[in-house]
């Protein structure tokens, strides 16, 4: 009787361990992959779609490479670049817009004394000071 006893212990011991939860390990990764290829810029929201031609500031470009936004950004931290956000489609653009891929074009290249911003933003997207 006394071995069945401390069989009975035994397997409750046993039963009481393997009911303690293991340690669990969580961890988050995000795989934003690699940055659009287009020629005027892309938005800086998903699903970054290529922005066209006056979307974008002239200081958002080194030479005629785009700087990146959203989570591509290349610029400082302190960055704040111009934006017309008239060339949204959230809000109500509707003009041609570049494919992915597309080449670059000097002469839809808008520059600085024809550009006219309405937003300044910082490289991750986020709105800085409205502008007028």
């Amino acid at each position: 009787m006394r071995g069945f006893s401390v069989l009975i212990l035994a397997a409750a011991a046993a039963g009481c361990l393997a009911a303690v939860p293991s340690k669990a390990v969580a961890g988050v990764s995000i795989d934003i992959g690699i940055a659009p290829v287009c020629p005027y810029g892309y938005y800086d929201a998903a699903p970054y779609a290529c922005a066209p031609s006056g979307y974008y500031g002239p200081e958002w470009f080194s030479g005629d490479v785009f700087v990146g936004a959203g989570p591509w950004f290349h610029g400082p931290s302190n960055f704040r670049g111009n934006v017309n956000r008239s060339f949204h489609p959230d809000n109500g653009y509707k003009g041609p817009m570049p494919s992915r891929g597309e080449k670059f074009d000097p002469a839809k290249r808008v520059d600085k004394a024809h550009f006219t911003a309405n937003e300044q933003r910082d490289g991750r997207g986020h709105v800085s000071e409205a502008r007028h």
